[in-house]
């Protein structure tokens, strides 16, 4: 039993803070639940309680919901329009055509709301390098196996920035069985554009996976919202929601 939540309390220090966040008290650790249950909408405890433990066992995007702000520290944003994305291996998991276009169609997803345009390149640098890892792969976050956490992108900046990688031990597909490409990637690239994580649950960008279902619009309107404010609108797009 012991050992069972020594595990889960190493998952929950996972999801609520950065690798290089140094746990200093456990008042610290009761403020970030407190941030991570008000965020959920749960009963603020501040406590390790049944709720918690089951909502971070959900399969989530890998970027923390919680950690030093909730958002992203000076509200990076690319300052070009014109952005370049590479995808530098593929899952086996998928055709490499199918993986192509999930991607092109995760991009459109922005692009279609915004003046941001994205070209593919084969080779060399680009804005957004896009991989397929599993457990530790050069950066501070590492993956977890299946389930948990699907993925992770890092805000617009240097090195890491704009950059998206996916947990390789996930099953990735095209369609509403296993883990859908295309909306878990077009989740992440709300966080290659600079956008965090939303409490509104029914916004592409909250953090908890919910099956793929092609019959809804992806985009909510505070994804509209969030992205306009970085970006500005598209002359081609029109928000019927004024």
């Amino acid at each position: 039993l012991s050992k069972m939540w020594g595990n889960r309390i190493q998952l929950l220090k996972f999801y609520i803070q950065l690798k290089l966040f140094v746990w200093k008290s456990n008042n610290a650790m009761t403020q970030k639940l407190k941030e991570m249950q008000e965020f959920f909408g749960l009963e603020v405890t501040g406590k390790l309680d049944s709720g918690t433990l089951d909502l971070v066992q959900k399969h989530r995007c890998g970027v923390p919901d919680v950690a030093g702000f909730s958002t992203f520290a000076g509200e990076p944003k690319w300052t070009k329009h014109v952005l370049t994305y590479r995808i530098v291996n593929y899952t086996p998991d998928l055709r490499p055509a199918d993986v192509n276009t999930a991607i092109e169609k995760a991009l459109h997803v922005w692009s279609r709301v915004t003046p941001l345009r994205f070209i593919k390149k084969d080779r060399g640098d680009a804005d957004i390098m896009i991989s397929f890892a599993a457990r530790g792969h050069d950066d501070f976050i590492p993956f977890d196996g299946p389930g948990g956490s699907l993925a992770h992108a890092y805000a617009p900046g240097k090195d890491f920035g704009g950059d998206a990688h996916f947990d390789e031990d996930e099953t990735w597909t095209k369609s509403t069985e296993g883990t859908n490409l295309f909306y878990v990637a077009a989740h992440e690239f709300g966080h290659s554009l600079g956008l965090s994580h939303s409490k509104d649950p029914n916004a592409l960008m909250y953090p908890v996976y919910r099956k793929f279902d092609p019959s809804v619009l992806l985009l909510h309107q505070d994804d509209i919202t969030g992205i306009q404010y970085l970006y500005g609108n598209s002359k081609f797009f029109i928000n019927f929601c004024l």
